[in-house]
Parts: structure tokens; sequence; C-alpha cells
């Protein structure tokens, strides 16, 4: 791998600086790292991590003086970057993931909206949602799930809002199905299925009590299962 770095300039990494250890409340101090003691802890050279660095693939340093202190959000950072490589990613592919992911919404954002009542969220780091769509985790594919909100970001992890919506999108993969194709389905069935919703929630009120509308969801999910269902037997049945 060209590693093409430059030589660094302005603030240095002083290797004999002690590392900053204060916690002014008592609670344990968050690991910290000089720049050769993170590419240790990486099984990296310092050389490759400066080289990192100005591609923008891991944040900045936090600076105090003329030293560069890192930390275990760096390291895991750099354990992604390397998970990645092996899983034959390119570095400027990475660097697009990394832009699309920063780009995201966080889980703190999405924390304020109400959560989905039925789906359970599924936690993943970059290299297990690379693993679960061999080769099509592009920075594209990225941008896609996370303005549908399918995935949001939670420091270094991401989190897709269902596992059903998860393993569902894998398979269809699996079948060969791209998952840009997949995504674009999903969001024109995400059309309908506000539509619907809208529909569905419109009649119960004004025919039903407010308190009766959790009861009664499972009735607007019985029909547009049944709807569907038939839908797909008319479909099926054709001749392409």
């Amino acid at each position: 791998m060209a590693e093409g770095s430059r030589p660094e300039t302005g603030a240095q990494d002083d290797p004999h600086e002690p590392a900053n250890g204060g916690a002014g409340d008592g609670a344990p101090a968050p690991r910290e790292y000089r720049m050769d003691e993170l590419a240790a802890a990486a099984g990296i050279t310092v050389r490759t991590l400066r080289f990192y660095r100005e591609r923008g693939l891991i944040p900045p340093p936090r600076r105090e003086g003329r030293i560069a202190w890192y930390d275990d959000n760096h390291l895991a950072r750099l354990r992604t970057i390397a998970a990645l490589l092996e899983r034959g990613h390119t570095l400027n592919g990475i660097a697009d993931l990394t832009t699309a992911f920063e780009s995201g919404r966080g889980v703190r954002e999405v924390l304020a909206l109400p959560a989905p009542s039925e789906e359970e969220p599924v936690r993943l780091t970059p290299e297990e949602l690379a693993d679960h769509f061999a080769g099509e985790v592009t920075a594209e594919n990225l941008a896609a799930a996370l303005d549908l909100g399918y995935l949001v970001t939670d420091g270094e992890e991401i989190i897709h809002i269902s596992r059903r919506l998860l393993d569902v999108s894998a398979a269809l993969v699996r079948e060969g199905v791209p998952l840009a194709e997949v995504l674009k389905a999903g969001a024109r069935v995400r059309e309908h299925a506000d539509a619907l919703a809208a529909l569905f929630t419109e009649l119960l009120r004004a025919h039903t009590a407010e308190d009766d509308l959790g009861r009664l969801r499972p009735l607007a999910k019985s029909v547009v299962e049944a709807e569907l269902s038939m839908a797909l037997d008319r479909h099926l049945r054709e001749t392409p």
C-alpha cells in the first residue's frame, strides 16, 4: 500500500511526555496514547498512522501544546480500517464510507424520535455490516441507508433500526439483488407504508376512541398482510 505521507509540520508528538491522566471527578481517566503508542496498539507504523490522519481516515487528535493525544476511539477506527482492508475495501472506499458514516444521524438524535414498538434494533461494527452485505457496502449505499433511517451511528458503531429489515435485506443480497436496488425498493415501500398507516389511523380515529388505536393496530396489519399476499399471488401468476 503506497503511503505517500508528507513530513508533518506544526505540533509534534512528544514521546517523552507522560499521557494526560487527569480526571477531576474521580472517574477513571480515558486511555490516551501518543502517536507511537497508538501505532503500536493498532499494529501499524507511525508513518501509516500519519498517512491515515492526513487522508482524514481518523479524527484529529486532542492537542495539548505541541503534543497530540489519541484515545480509544482512534484505536477502534484504526482496527475498523484494518478489518475493512482485509475484506477488500480500498483506502479511497474507506474514506468515502467514513464521510458517509460521519454525516449520518447519531443515535442521540434518533432517540428523540418514538422508538419502533415492534422492531428490535441491531448494534453492528462497520466490519460486521460489511460482512452482512459482502462487497455491497459502498459510500452510496451507506448514505442511502442513513437517509432512510435504517442506520444510525453511535460512536464507532452502527445501529440498524430493525433486525427484520436487516435480515431480509441481507437475504435479498445473497439471492443476487444489488443492495442499491434493495434500498430503492425500501424507499418506495416506506412511501406506501406511510400512506397505508395514514389511511388506517384516519379511519380508526374517525370511528373509535383514541385509546383504542394501539389495541386495534393488529387489525390494520392483518389487512395489509392479506392484501399483499393476494397481490403477490396475482403478480406471480402473470407471465413475464
